[in-house]
């Protein structure tokens, strides 16, 4: 499913918000740099040009990327559906190694495992997407598996 990117309403509006960001602030800010630095003379030594034209390429780079994303993206809305099975968008309490924890099961691109947000297709996301209440099953992570058991879906 290449062509698709999974978010929640939340991700998209983060993705939305750093394109317009990008294109409206950051886009115009550099350009003004170049220009300014191209002011300066021989563009070959011109160490302020050459950042300048590295930082637009990361910029419009990015704004394609984003753009992409923004395309792709199919919007998960589970606040209204039944919490009979987990899925993205779900918050879930989990018991993952004898330890109480609560996560929210997000798009790919909005993980941050950090702050509880883990993504649907890392090995916890495939391994918690369609639990019930109740059930236990084993997560493959880097050190190894780990029992884990779904307490609540919110």
């Amino acid at each position: 499913m290449e062509n698709q990117n999974y978010l929640t309403e939340e991700g998209l509006r983060k993705l939305k918000e750093e394109l317009d960001l990008l294109k409206n602030t950051k886009r115009p800010d550099v350009i003004k740099r170049i220009e300014i630095a191209r002011e300066y003379g021989d563009l070959s030594e011109n160490a302020a040009y050459h950042d300048a034209r590295e930082e637009q390429g990361f910029i419009e780079g990015r704004i394609m990327e984003l753009e992409d994303l923004i395309k792709k993206a199919i919007v998960i809305n589970f606040k209204d559906s039944k919490k009979d099975v987990v899925n993205i968008g779900n918050r879930v309490k989990i018991l993952l190694d004898n330890k109480e924890q609560e996560i929210e099961l997000v798009g790919a691109t909005e993980s941050d495992a950090i702050n509880g947000l883990i993504s649907y297709i890392s090995p916890l996301g495939e391994a918690i997407i369609n639990k019930r209440v109740g059930e236990g099953f084993d997560v493959n992570t880097p050190k190894g598996f780990v029992k884990c058991k779904i307490l609540e879906i919110k």
